[in-house]
């Protein structure tokens, strides 16, 4: 224990940031690799269904308690034909998915897959293909969904057997398009009056629908942060939500530096705030643009095998593509991310892990085998399950260091939701400090009555241990031993490199 090393939280109710909304724990599953075929279906699986989803992912996926679901891309979405995922399977075509140079045989579509989210308790984040294709074929799939009857596209879905609406709420507006690997790619200025036209038309079908508009695919992108201004200025008072994507990883083998990556995190979501808001400003607009962070992970473990696949094994079905087996560091940035979200939640309502099976994603399965959890399936579990409620600013105080790449790193990252329903608050804490236990001391006379039932620990001496299908080496314990509350004052010890959830309750 170093005594320079420190990390101070005041906990009270009135220093509330926003009540949280459940969909900042989504996630996505995109026609890509194994997520569908293989991951969610797979009809020869001992654990299948008569529909062919495999019980063990579906189990897995609701013990995470996951509130919605992006589909089907990403950038899969920029070359579907909704149509050709609909309808008798048997007449359904095979299609070249241009994205990942794979072949798309359309056994999973909009029906099937609304059938799978309703046995996952999860909603739908349905995106439109706005890159080959534009406002007529937005306009048909809401239709398909949405509409009750009476027109060409619900009778068609009615015929297919649905007779009631899916009424699906949250649409995307294409994907990424500001990417020049996007299909469909275009300048921000055609991409934002696309998106304001797309919008208003489908809201002639269906005003109810909230609707995100792309946003940069990430920080390093040439046109960030012109592109959301450009966009915003074009398709404002059409659309409630703009997106922002990031996925991070450990290039340069320094782990310090790469726990400190979610503060690039944190500009990023201020910097698109700052934008929205200016945009607000010169259109003398009164709401405010939310933010959907509908793609965030870390992922890089993958790209050298990824390349080879698509180079030169191309036009495969669900080959393994994005298979990122994830380490123990890996949870700690997951866990920093999460914190960070929750932290931004008065204006970041929406958020997808990218992705949920097979692909970058906390779940994996073997295809003769078990479904099993990555490590990075345990912060997001955390989250989900005990992160609903009241956002609290919990005015942290921490000791600082510096990485390679960043400046002034908080020593001990943490935020607090608070559940006034059931009384329970919880603190989510990373000591990303490698060589220091530090303890955290929270403040609690807002709380009073409130006592520690839980000190649940995600840690490991090796930051590059990883699970599989036998073993769950990183896995999280109960470590109570560690706290120490005198009246109003919780001591918890937060040990060097760990991932920590405080659980209180009022007793």
């Amino acid at each position: 224990m170093d005594d320079k090393k420190f990390a101070r939280i005041t906990l009270d109710p009135d220093f509330q940031i926003s009540t949280i909304d459940n969909r900042i724990y989504g996630s996505f599953i995109e026609h890509l690799g194994r997520a569908v075929y293989g991951g969610i279906y797979q009809p020869e699986h001992p654990s299948a269904d008569a529909q062919g989803f495999r019980q063990d992912v579906l189990d897995l996926v609701r013990e995470i308690n996951v509130p919605i679901v992006r589909y089907p891309g990403g950038n899969f979405v920029s070359n579907f034909f909704w149509e050709d995922s609909v309808g008798p399977v048997e007449e359904r075509p095979r299609r070249l998915d241009l994205a990942w140079r794979s072949t798309e045989p359309n056994l999973i579509g909009v029906n099937e897959f609304a059938q799978w989210a309703k046995l996952a308790n999860t909603d739908i984040m349905m995106a439109v293909n706005l890159g080959t294709r534009g406002i007529d074929a937005a306009c048909n799939l809401l239709e398909y969904c949405n509409h009750p009857s009476g027109s060409q596209y619900a009778d068609l879905r009615v015929s297919h057997g649905v007779a009631e609406p899916y009424k699906i709420k949250t649409w995307c507006l294409g994907n990424e398009m500001d990417g020049p690997w996007q299909v469909g790619h275009k300048t921000a200025w055609e991409y934002g009056r696309l998106a304001d036209e797309t919008a208003k038309a489908m809201r002639q079908i269906d005003p109810e629908i909230q609707l995100v508009a792309c946003g940069s695919s990430n920080t390093g992108m040439a046109s960030y942060p012109q592109w959301e201004a450009t966009v915003l200025e074009e398709a404002y008072n059409s659309v409630d939500y703009i997106s922002l994507h990031t996925y991070y990883g450990n290039r340069i083998n320094d782990t310090a530096n790469f726990l400190a990556q979610s503060d690039d995190m944190d500009r990023f979501i201020k910097t698109v705030i700052s934008t929205c808001d200016f945009v607000k400003a010169k259109k003398r607009a009164k709401k405010d643009i939310m933010l959907s962070f509908d793609e965030w992970n870390v992922w890089f473990h993958s790209d050298a095998a990824d390349n080879d696949t698509m180079s030169n094994r191309p036009w495969a079905i669900a080959p393994h593509l994005l298979e990122d087996r994830y380490n123990f560091e890996d949870a700690l940035l997951v866990g920093l991310m999460l914190i960070t979200l929750i932290r931004h939640s008065d204006r970041v309502r929406m958020a997808c892990l990218a992705q949920l099976v097979n692909v970058i994603a906390p779940i994996m399965t073997e295809e003769n085998g078990p479904a099993w959890r990555q490590t990075i399936f345990y912060p997001y579990l955390h989250a989900s399950r005990y992160g609903r409620g009241i956002a609290l600013n919990t005015a942290q105080r921490a000791s600082r260091h510096d990485t390679k790449e960043f400046t002034d790193v908080t020593d001990v990252e943490s935020t607090a939701v608070w559940n006034p329903d059931t009384q329970e608050l919880t603190v989510f804490a990373v000591n990303r400090n490698l060589d220091f236990d530090i303890t955290l001391e929270s403040d609690l006379r807002g709380f009073p009555g409130y006592t520690l039932t839980q000190h649940i620990v995600l840690e490991h001496e090796d930051f590059k241990a990883a699970n599989s299908p036998n073993s769950q080496a990183v896995s999280p314990k109960t470590a109570n031993d560690r706290d120490e509350q005198n009246g109003a004052i919780l001591n918890s010890r937060l040990a060097a490199a760990s991932w920590n959830v405080l659980r209180l309750k009022k007793a």
